[in-house]
């Protein structure tokens, strides 16, 4: 076995010779794999180290397997989902055979593949450390961490060690150069939330500073946002096991939004495993994607291309030094047109409501559905084109609409701006426009992927955030891009015209962290 492993990875060295000139200057080859894992048939029942190791070398070939194919391509950085190597639905006593010694990379210079020996119970790491070094390509995974801490600390727990959901770096040298613990876990018993955040970062020669979080993280402003702005990061690796959501939180569409609202490149590798809910992977600039998202396939999906160094620039033509604001001014000449009678509001502002002053003019309908888990207020679209505005607490979202024709399709503007509750607490402020699963009110909110109606709009809304992430979901789950994007007198909006497809979601999806 180990003749033919020297064999393989001696053809995957002539590759990278042959691949070296194909880089071009202010650029690199990325790769994200979406692995369909090998999970553990009983993941509560506890088992032993060896057990642990045969699992998550049956996940490890198939990370051999693909980080070769993606060096046969050029790639100079392969990034792997969370939760890949080792599975998932353990509980604390049952993950411990699967928790390998990670150390600071910070404090100790280290190559496992070279000095294997230097710490026990390092296997998982060492063999992702030969990859990157017999593949001469930056690797990223994540693993379970165990760290020993002492009973005199006060966030020790009672069995004396940490249990961390870790994403691990190597350097194409094999050396271990950075490690994150995750801080923001998603129902994840078996491991502890650092006792203090982690900003990790690593240096590459292609590509200057990465930055690194996992999966639920991204919905909150440590460490995600404050890595971004503090270090200024351009490039960010993602593993993440990400149950998709619609209408407003499946991976590609967020991962994409992220990536546009903070103009930064991101690398996603996702779990493939649909019938969890599981795909949706991609390599995104601030204007373009490379994507995969397939309920169907059982298989996993290498996704590799060559992305700019330096993100392109949205370029939105509006006020660059606006930003959120109290204050309510239209954004645009399409809604200073719209009438006060004609505003929509929840039932807490009956003050602006719409008043029927006119026995010829058709009352805007109201409506509540639950979205996202969220109580939205909602109206629906009527016509071939038109103006609408609903409100909810502070925020007013605005819809300013055109189609060719009528589908038998049902749209509705709906807004929300509270704390979420269920499956996390956070405070958003959203403004949607979705496709409704059927032609009765009650079907709003609910996950639709396909769609033809081609809409030009302009969406916006007073939001008191300046963190909101623009979502533009098309038929059979492709993105667009928005023609533009931005803030306009205290008002923050995008628009598109001539869509590629029918239009299944555009949403301003605006996160006030200080609420949270």
């Amino acid at each position: 076995m180990l003749e033919a492993c020297c064999m393989v990875f001696l053809l995957l060295f002539c590759y990278q010779v042959a691949s070296a000139e194909i880089h071009r200057e202010g650029h690199y080859v990325a790769a994200v794999y979406e692995h369909r894992p090998i999970l553990s048939p009983n993941p509560a029942t506890l088992t032993d180290r060896r057990s642990a190791l045969e699992l998550m070398s049956r996940n490890l070939y198939i990370y051999e397997e693909q980080v070769i194919a993606a060096a046969k391509q050029g790639a100079q950085i392969i990034v792997f989902p969370e939760d890949g190597i080792h599975g998932f639905n353990f509980t604390r006593e049952t993950i411990y055979p699967y928790l390998e010694f990670v150390p600071c990379p910070q404090s100790v210079k280290w190559n496992p593949c070279r000095e294997p020996h230097l710490f026990s119970d390092t296997e998982v790491l060492q063999r992702l450390s030969c990859m990157a070094l017999r593949s001469k390509m930056f690797l990223v995974a994540n693993m379970g961490a165990k760290q020993p801490c002492e009973y005199n600390d006060p966030l020790c727990p009672p069995d004396g060690r940490y249990h961390f959901n870790t994403d691990v770096v190597f350097n194409a040298n094999g050396t271990l150069v950075a490690r994150y613990r995750k801080q923001n876990l998603y129902f994840e018993y078996a491991f502890n939330t650092p006792p203090e955040v982690d900003h990790a970062l690593f240096d590459t020669p292609f590509a200057g500073k990465f930055g690194m979080f996992t999966c639920f993280d991204i919905l909150f402003y440590e460490p995600a946002v404050s890595l971004i702005k503090k270090y200024n990061v351009k490039q960010v690796v993602y593993p993440t096991a990400w149950m998709n959501q619609l209408p407003l939180l499946s991976a590609v569409e967020f991962q994409q939004a992220f990536a546009t609202a903070f103009n930064i490149n991101v690398l996603a590798a996702n779990i493939h495993h649909p019938t969890l809910g599981m795909t949706g992977s991609g390599i995104y600039t601030p204007l373009k994607s490379f994507i995969y998202h397939d309920m169907e396939s059982r298989d996993g999906k290498l996704i590799v291309a060559e992305i700019s160094v330096m993100p392109p620039e949205y370029e939105p033509h509006l006020e660059s030094n606006a930003g959120p604001g109290k204050g309510i001014e239209y954004p645009h000449n399409n809604f200073a047109s719209l009438p006060i009678d004609d505003q929509v509001c929840n039932k807490e502002q009956k003050a602006h409501c719409w008043v029927a002053e006119k026995e010829d003019k058709e009352v805007p309908l109201i409506f509540y559905r639950e979205m996202m888990y969220d109580n939205f207020t909602l109206v629906p679209l009527w016509g071939t084109k038109g103006e609408l505005q609903v409100c909810a607490n502070t925020l007013c979202c605005y819809l300013s609409y055109q189609r060719p024709t009528i589908s038998d399709e049902l749209y509705a503007l709906g807004v929300f701006d509270g704390l979420h509750t269920v499956h996390g607490t956070y405070y958003v402020q959203v403004c949607a426009l979705v496709k409704c699963g059927g032609l009765s009110y009650s079907t709003c909110g609910q996950e639709v992927t396909d769609a033809t109606a081609l809409i030009d709009f302009q969406l916006g809304g007073n939001f008191s955030t300046s963190y909101i992430f623009p979502l533009l979901l098309m038929s059979g789950m492709k993105l667009d891009f928005t023609d533009h994007l931005g803030w306009k007198n205290n008002y923050y909006f995008m628009s598109k015209s001539g869509p590629s497809s029918g239009l299944v979601t555009a949403a301003l999806y605006g996160r006030w962290y200080e609420r949270d």
